[in-house]
């Protein structure tokens, strides 16, 4: 895998742990409760879209199991309409779809991060 592949999954991994550390132990109630929360989240789905997006399309084809378009449709969702971003499905996507997806980078990225 080219090596910019490799630090591009990787730093999306990194964003998927982030988030989710932010969110252990926190509700809903907690995210609406908590501005630096929804903005902090907001931020690192926008940095994992725009990581995926630099992943070649080799890559892409090559880890079908990685949802490529609607990591990259998020970016564009909350970039584009930030005066209307949907709490719930960032909530959603952070504490329903990024623990999957963290999992199914891990099996991607090895663990000291070199190919």
């Amino acid at each position: 895998m080219p090596k910019d592949d490799l630090f591009c999954v990787g730093h999306i991994l990194d964003m998927c742990r982030k988030a989710l550390a932010k969110t252990a132990g926190k509700t809903r109630d907690d995210y609406d409760a908590d501005e630096n929360l929804r903005l902090a989240l907001v931020h690192l789905i926008q940095t994992m879209g725009e990581a995926a997006r630099r992943v070649s399309p080799g890559f892409q084809e090559g880890h079908a199991q990685i949802p490529w378009t609607k990591i990259i449709g998020m970016r564009h969702k909350v970039l584009h309409d930030y005066l209307s971003i949907d709490g719930d499905l960032v909530w959603d996507v952070v504490t329903v779809n990024l623990p999957q997806l963290t999992s199914d980078l891990e099996r991607i990225v090895p663990p000291d991060g070199t190919s």
